[in-house]
């Protein structure tokens, strides 16, 4: 088997197995299986649907604190349909899928898909690369020149952003994160999102969502409050280098002096009034998020990352103050669940 294919599979697996929270992933070949198929689907096929469709039941699966025994116990979770329940009756019956089998033998594939987990490198530009003879990293670090400023970021720490970030680790980085933000300006407001905040083992990268508390409203100008601090980490040696950076989102590495790894840091800069609707979404999980938002919609309101409105005739009325996480609960009448419940 190439050598490309099992390094691919090997780090599905590794998401498969840090996707429960807390604890063992009793599914992780079934959703190792789906994520691989979901991105082959991603990168090769360019099929967002049924990636996103994979993706979704790989989550779902990997949830479970019970073990699969049939497809048919699978087709009674949601977003798993006859195809997926299939396909996991399948790997019970013979330990293998066929169709995996055949995406790894597969030149094109296995290249395309590698090439993809180069941090931004997408499905368009990696077929770019396949095209002009790229197959591997080795090759495409000998024509970097056809890389842009944050692909040339993503090859350099390639190795580093596969890693898994251990939870102690993250929260170092976030308290000397908050301890530099606190000596910059005490009205500064920094949470970590993402599987950090369900209390996961690990994450895949750093997500930040911050805030000021004199920016209280989205239409007032930011100025550079997000500058600011990518400047100030940035001369505290937290933050080594810049990919991409707006009034509003950054995108980065950053590396404690303790630690041998280099780290993805997204940073998103959001009004006070936008915070805690923002910190619902970006902590997740998906499938979570989107109960919530069906919930919400039955209730006669509309939720995003950026506001909960109510809806009058189908119209979204003007945006209700919410103050916590807490509130948005209480608006729509759900019953309020930890981070590290939102599965």
């Amino acid at each position: 088997m190439c050598t490309h294919a099992n390094t691919e599979r090997m780090s599905l697996k590794r998401k498969a197995e840090s996707s429960k929270s807390g604890g063992e992933n009793l599914n992780s070949d079934f959703s190792s299986a789906l994520l691989e198929l979901a991105e082959w689907e991603k990168n090769v096929n360019r099929n967002q649907f049924k990636s996103a469709a994979y993706r979704k039941a790989a989550t779902v699966v990997s949830g479970l604190d019970y073990r699969l025994t049939s497809g048919a116990d699978a087709a009674k979770l949601p977003g798993i349909g006859k195809k997926i329940a299939e396909k996991i009756d399948e790997m019970i019956d013979t330990g293998k899928l066929r169709k995996l089998e055949n995406i790894r033998e597969d030149d094109s594939t296995v290249a395309i898909n590698l090439l993809t987990r180069v941090s931004g490198i997408g499905p368009a530009k990696a077929r770019e690369l396949f095209d002009a003879g790229i197959t591997n990293l080795e090759q495409l670090k000998k024509q970097h020149i056809k890389l842009n400023h944050a692909q040339k970021i993503g090859l350099k720490h390639f190795e580093d952003f596969e890693l898994r970030i251990p939870r102690a680790e993250i929260t170092k980085i976030f308290n000397e994160m908050e301890k530099i933000l606190k000596k910059l300006d005490q009205d500064y407001v920094v949470t970590v999102c993402g599987s950090y905040r369900r209390e996961t083992a690990t994450s895949g990268d750093i997500d930040v969502l911050l805030t000021h508390k004199q920016f209280k409203h989205a239409d007032k100008h930011h100025g550079n409050l997000l500058h600011r601090v990518v400047d100030r980490l940035e001369k505290e040696g937290l933050i080594t280098e810049r990919i991409s950076e707006g009034e509003t989102k950054f995108m980065g590495v950053c590396k404690l002096k303790q630690y041998d790894h280099y780290r993805r840091l997204d940073i998103r800069l959001l009004p006070l009034n936008q915070y805690y609707c923002g910190i619902l979404y970006f902590t997740g999980s998906d499938v979570f998020n989107k109960k919530m938002r069906t919930w919400a919609l039955s209730k006669g309101f509309t939720l995003n990352e950026y506001s909960l409105r109510p809806l009058e005739e189908g119209v979204a009325g003007e945006p209700l103050p919410v103050s916590s996480e807490q509130d948005i609960f209480e608006y729509l009448d759900y019953p309020y669940k930890e981070p590290k419940d939102r599965a």
